[in-house]
């Protein structure tokens, strides 16, 4: 018999009505006996992995904006280590860190391993929503664990080995990451108890991302040459931070309109705010630029851009649109101005991952305290909140420190004593040789190139001596020398490829 609804067959649309969840089993259902589906909306699941993907596409955008703002010789390894960090962090989330995080029988700081290996990860509605099923949520989650460490390890650029980067991705995730996610965002969790808002990642993404970062720079001490003239340059590639740029500001739609966790409202309102504040951001950091060096920066603009998504994450599901604005102006300003902080702290933080990322994060996670209201976390038809200090609840701000002091506490701490472990292990010490520093990352760990004429230049170079580099065959016993006469071929790199 067909199911007729307002003259409409249903059965011959192949549609299905959803009903409430009514299952009692860990995975939600017998697929073999019952559809599954009934409890979920097409829309929702649809949208959520679209979301799942834009998160993906933010992680190589990471790696070209990293790459960037690096040197030339060392920017394939900025990109490699990113998209590293996606396989073996999907890995260790499928492994034990969704467990560890987003387990049902969680505790207030940790989850067990009830669902390691994705044990029973399924049709149940998920710990974040009943929107959405385990299995979905889980993967959705996976790419913000990796984007977190991609984040985490440009720490090492130009003087850090690959294989100890590697290594730390799995344990500075299992340790540091999925306490920090499942005390914010999973029910159980203490932050979350106490009342804590943070909708998309401005403590476990980037707080812990940006003081695990400065901890990583102080383990590895400085480049060679810093404070010197040597590494007195200019980001390398204009271009791949614009590229970044721009994969990132598309991904953050589904970075915090996908943290709604279902197509509605609230999502959409993410959206807004997502957009407005990362505009806003560019165009202040350009500004603040614009003011000492009488130039409108790209490379500022970029970043003034990243500051505004960085800061607006925390709030972007709580917060009305116009305070956007806000957030675009406070975040761009306060990492702009926090890129000094590496002089005076005397800490070699090449990309200004912990400006731009652990104070964008507690500048957004305190703005969430004043601007959060509870009519915009219910747009999604279900959640209730108190509010920030938009609906007179003052204790929020308390909550927002607790919970951003807690995990940058949390992070750089644990961070600095993993790196300390794993330099005392033979096999992984954290930093290359000075010798392969100079010659470069990407030769030297690599042995391959972001650009071809780095590779002519090499040769040319290698015609002008008898001796070889032993690692790719281009490295001079004069180091010094050599390194001059490679930097200055790569200077006239235009006058190479036009010939």
């Amino acid at each position: 018999m067909s199911l007729i609804v307002d003259g409409i067959d249903l059965d011959a649309l192949n549609y299905t009505i959803k009903v409430p969840y009514n299952g009692s089993i860990m995975t939600g259902g017998d697929s073999l006996n019952a559809d599954l589906n009934i409890f979920y909306d097409a829309g929702d699941i649809a949208w959520m992995i679209t979301s799942t993907a834009l998160v993906l596409l933010m992680i190589p955008g990471v790696g070209f904006f990293y790459s960037g703002l690096a040197r030339r010789k060392s920017a394939l390894s900025l990109i490699w280590l990113s998209i590293m960090a996606t396989a073996v962090i999907s890995f260790q989330w499928f492994f034990w860190g969704f467990s560890l995080a987003f387990s049902h029988t969680a505790g207030k700081f940790l989850g067990d391993l009830e669902n390691i290996g994705f044990r029973n990860v399924l049709a149940h509605p998920s710990v974040g929503s009943p929107k959405i099923p385990d299995l979905l949520f889980a993967v959705y989650q996976g790419m913000f664990a990796a984007i977190t460490v991609a984040l985490a390890v440009g720490a090492v650029a130009e003087r850090g080995r690959m294989l100890p980067c590697v290594v730390f991705m799995f344990i500075w995730s299992t340790l540091i990451y999925d306490p920090i996610a499942c005390w914010t965002w999973n029910s159980q969790g203490w932050v979350y108890k106490m009342g804590g808002l943070d909708f998309a990642g401005g403590t476990p993404v980037h707080i812990s991302s940006g003081t695990a970062a400065l901890a990583y720079s102080i383990m590895l001490g400085k480049r060679r040459g810093h404070g010197t003239h040597e590494l007195n340059y200019r980001p390398h590639n204009v271009t791949h931070i614009v590229i970044g740029t721009v994969f990132l500001w598309v991904g953050w739609f589904g970075f915090n309109a996908g943290s709604a966790l279902a197509a509605n409202m609230r999502a959409v309102m993410a959206a807004v705010v997502t957009n407005l504040a990362a505009s806003v951001g560019g165009i202040t950091w350009c500004v603040l630029d614009y003011r000492l060096e009488r130039k409108w920066s790209t490379v500022g603009f970029c970043s003034g851009v990243v500051a505004g998504l960085v800061a607006i994450t925390p709030g972007s599901g709580f917060v009305p649109a116009w305070s956007a604005v806000v957030y675009g102006v406070v975040g761009a300003a306060g990492a702009n101005y926090a890129t000094k902080l590496k002089f005076v702290l005397g800490i070699d933080d090449a990309l200004d991952i912990f400006a731009e990322h652990a104070v964008g994060g507690f500048i957004g996670n305190i703005l969430t305290a004043f601007f959060a209201a509870d009519y915009i976390a219910h747009l999604d038809g279900f959640t209730e909140i108190p509010g920030g200090w938009l609906n007179h609840h003052w204790i929020q701000l308390g909550y927002q420190l607790a919970d951003s002091v807690s995990g940058g506490v949390y992070s750089f701490g644990g961070t600095c004593l993993i790196l300390f472990v794993m330099n005392l292990i033979p096999g992984l010490s954290l930093r290359v040789s000075e010798e392969a520093e100079i010659l470069g990352i990407d030769d030297a760990e690599i042995g391959e190139f972001a650009y071809d004429y780095v590779e002519l230049t090499r040769e040319v170079l290698n015609d002008t001596s008898d001796v070889e580099s032993k690692y790719s065959g281009g490295l001079p016993h004069e180091l010094n020398v050599h390194e001059k006469n490679r930097e200055s071929a790569n200077v006239g790199r235009d006058n190479i490829e036009s010939h």
